[in-house]
């Protein structure tokens, strides 16, 4: 048997983990376009008056599926001859193909357990392929039925999309890290992602720009559920006007249901102020409906304002922008002044003005691309211009979110600030003591407390330097109110202040301090066991030598003569004895030159 190599194993590995790639993209577009072709056979079979058979129904639900995908598709049978497109992209459908090609490229990218997965960028391009390759053979299926997919937009935006949701799951399963990036970006920007605390400041702009796209889309479907509840009849007629079976009636009610994120970014189109299209000669805002409009007959409609200028309630609109920039600034002012960190470390007022800039920009950003890909035509006459204006939405987002925003986060910030905000938090330490080092000094604090309120008894000055004396001082004002007004020895080891400093053996005394001195302050005594006597350590050297057979040598003796010119260091000084300090151990070391 021929053994193979450990890198033609680690080859084939690697052949088999792409491979495995390429047919999980595959499986996934597979997943979504065989949900929606069943849907779409349901709501066929279910029709009393089918217009074509399962061929042409096939070719539909292929044409559906890539205009989820942001394809554009003709519609070639009207009735003036010349077909119309149709660009609108329902975004709920939008939902499904995203997330089915997110996970696959998630999944490709983990590694399994025993073996490594593939690279990043193999996980990616295998995902991705096998998935154009079910996207082409789509499009070539719906080449020749009642909705033709425009072949131009199948690399923009149809590739650009699928390529966009494989990349987010490869850099999920990576553990969404903020850089560093690839090595042929400019070196500006590389050096800039290295930094820690640019990341830091980039990801609070991020999350204060999504936290602002989400109120706008908020406050914009609470607009449209608004004019939808003042037009109620209008859109019931409707309704029912379109289909007259039941399943005709669950069709209508699944395309409004698919476009109801389309009218929350019409709704906040309009609350932002310029508005949407309703055909090339009418445009609706809150100062009224201006021209024309050319709106088809569907429910959604219904919540269009009336023509003429706008009434006091139409006025209210403005309010969705002013709710989507403070709350820019409320995410921006958590993360300059947050609650749960010291006051030294919040940022300065140029740092907070930048970081909310730039969620302004952001913000912008996202809304408008939302809104570019929420409206469309839907002919080639009046109604080639339908629904919101990107390039007027998103200036008109970054007015507003900056405009507010700015100055709104540095209020928070500096209300955040504020001394009685911060003078209760006890739990938070200063910015150069970490909370270890806090804590212990609360509990010294506590513990100084406690000992003061002893040494208050006597009327002694409490000193941090000698934390005993409150003991000592405790213990002789007990001594001192014994009866018979003779004072009574102190239950202590510690001398009393009055003691003679030749009163115990072996204190270590200051010099100038006597009997009657105010100042004078005992140190602690030095061990008066006998562990340290000749005799014990005599003893203690014999019972080692026993044990270890006679390896070790003698007791040392004492040296005859000193071996440091300075002086013996083993003899005892008479000044030192005369000032009551004791005599050297021979077994410490000598005094330091």
């Amino acid at each position: 048997m021929t053994q193979r190599s450990p890198k033609a194993t680690a080859e084939r590995n690697r052949t088999l983990d792409l491979a495995s790639a390429l047919v999980r993209g595959a499986v996934a577009a597979g997943l979504g376009l065989g949900s929606l072709t069943v849907l779409v056979m349901v709501l066929w079979i279910s029709s009393p008056y089918p217009d074509s058979g399962p061929g042409g129904v096939l070719r539909a639900a292929a044409g559906v599926w890539l205009l989820a995908h942001g394809a554009g598709l003709v519609r070639p049978d009207t009735l003036s001859g010349v077909p119309a497109p149709v660009s609108m992209v329902p975004l709920l459908l939008v939902l499904g193909p995203v997330w089915l090609a997110h996970r696959a490229a998630r999944d490709a990218a983990e590694p399994e357990e025993g073996r490594p997965g593939p690279s990043r960028a193999g996980a990616f391009c295998a995902v991705t392929a096998g998935y154009l390759l079910v996207v082409a053979g789509a499009a070539a299926c719906a080449r020749g039925g009642s909705l033709r997919p425009d072949p131009d937009t199948l690399v923009f935006p149809v590739a650009l999309v699928v390529a966009g949701a494989a990349a987010a799951g490869v850099w999920t399963a990576a553990g969404r890290p903020f850089g560093p990036l690839p090595s042929w970006s400019p070196l500006v920007l590389q050096e800039a992602i290295a930094r820690t605390l640019f990341r830091d400041r980039a990801e609070a702009a991020c999350r204060s720009a999504a936290a602002g796209v989400t109120v706008l889309l908020g406050g914009g479907a609470l607009l449209v559920a608004v004019a939808l509840g003042r037009n109620a009849g209008a859109a019931q007629d409707a309704f029912l006007g379109l289909a007259g079976d039941w399943s005709g009636r669950f069709a209508v009610l699944l395309l409004a249901a698919s476009l109801v994120p389309n009218a929350a970014l019409w709704g906040a189109a309009y609350g932002l102020g310029p508005g949407f299209s309703l055909g090339t000669g009418a445009t609706a805002t809150p100062l009224g409906l201006d021209g024309t409009p050319a709106v088809p007959h569907f429910p959604l409609l219904a919540a269009v304002p009336d023509q003429g200028p706008g009434s006091l309630l139409n006025g209210a609109a403005p309010a969705v922008p002013v709710a989507a920039a403070l709350a820019v600034a409320w995410f921006t002012a958590r993360r300059a002044a947050p609650a749960d960190a010291p006051r030294a470390q919040a940022w300065s007022t140029r740092e907070t003005v930048r970081v909310t800039l730039l969620a302004a920009l952001g913000c912008a950003a996202g809304t408008a691309l939302l809104t570019a890909v929420a409206g469309g035509p839907l002919g080639t006459g009046a109604l080639r211009e339908f629904g919101p204006v990107w390039w007027l939405a998103g200036p008109a987002a970054l007015v507003w979110t900056s405009g507010i925003g700015v100055p709104a986060a540095l209020l928070l910030r500096l209300w955040r600030l504020r001394t009685p905000g911060w003078a209760w938090r006890r739990d938070v330490p200063e910015a150069d003591e970490p909370p270890a080092t806090a804590r212990a000094a609360a509990a010294v604090e506590a513990e100084a407390e406690e000992k003061a309120e002893a040494e208050a008894v006597i009327g002694r000055r409490r000193r941090w330097w000698a934390p005993w004396r409150g003991r000592g001082a405790a213990a002789g004002a007990a001594g001192d109110a014994a009866p018979g007004g003779n004072a009574a020895p102190a239950a202590s080891s510690l001398p009393a202040p009055g003691t003679a400093p030749d009163a115990a053996p072996g204190a270590l005394v200051g010099a100038g301090a006597g009997r009657g001195d105010a100042g004078f302050e005992p140190y602690d005594f030095l061990p008066t066991d006998p562990w340290h006597e000749n005799d014990f350590r005599e003893a203690r050297w014999a019972s080692l030598k026993r044990g270890s057979g006679g390896l070790m040598a003698d007791f040392p003796a004492a040296p005859a003569s000193p071996v440091d010119p300075a002086g013996p260091a083993d003899f005892a000084d008479p000044a030192d004895l005369a000032a009551g300090r004791p005599a050297p151990d021979p077994d410490r070391p000598g005094p330091t030159p």
